[in-house]
């Protein structure tokens, strides 16, 4: 750590001792046991995950990258923010064209490597259009199944 610190220091830099740690990249083949196995990194966590061999159709360990806790907690709260439940004023057209390139923007960062590690946004955007449609449609109001199957009908 002191031969890194004095490396950087030629250039100017310097490692944060709260930011900076050693972490342990734990896999299938590599199975040490250490404190840190992960790292949150540009809104990735790295971290060991099951993945699956395609070729020999096997799941094995892999460190590999997926969105992290903590930006998926800040695409939540930009939807949140967005207010589109409360929008009655919308159609549903309005709020897929508004909403559609944010979400693909999300998904073409975010679920590059792991796209099932999206899912909880998913879920989130998908209750979010059920409050809307509940607020829109007086048949709909406290029915939150009929909505669900209102929006998945929907084209």
């Amino acid at each position: 750590m002191a031969a890194l610190s004095a490396r950087l220091a030629e250039c100017g830099l310097q490692m944060h001792p709260d930011k900076t740690q050693i972490v342990y990249c734990r896999d299938g083949s590599r199975k040490e046991r250490y404190p840190n196995v992960k790292f949150d990194f540009l809104g990735y966590s790295f971290r060991p995950r099951v993945v699956k061999n395609r070729k020999r159709n096997s799941l094995f360990v892999s460190f590999t990258p997926a969105v992290s806790t903590k930006a998926l907690k800040s695409m939540r709260e930009i939807t949140r923010r967005l207010n589109y439940r409360n929008r009655t004023d919308l159609c549903l057209r309005d709020i897929s064209r508004l909403f559609n390139p944010v979400l693909r923007g999300w998904v073409a960062y975010y679920g590059r490597f792991c796209p099932s590690a999206m899912y909880p946004v998913f879920r989130h955007v998908n209750k979010m259009l059920v409050a809307w449609a509940m607020r829109k449609y007086r048949q709909l109001k406290r029915h939150k199944t009929r909505a669900s199957l209102y929006l998945g009908g929907c084209q």
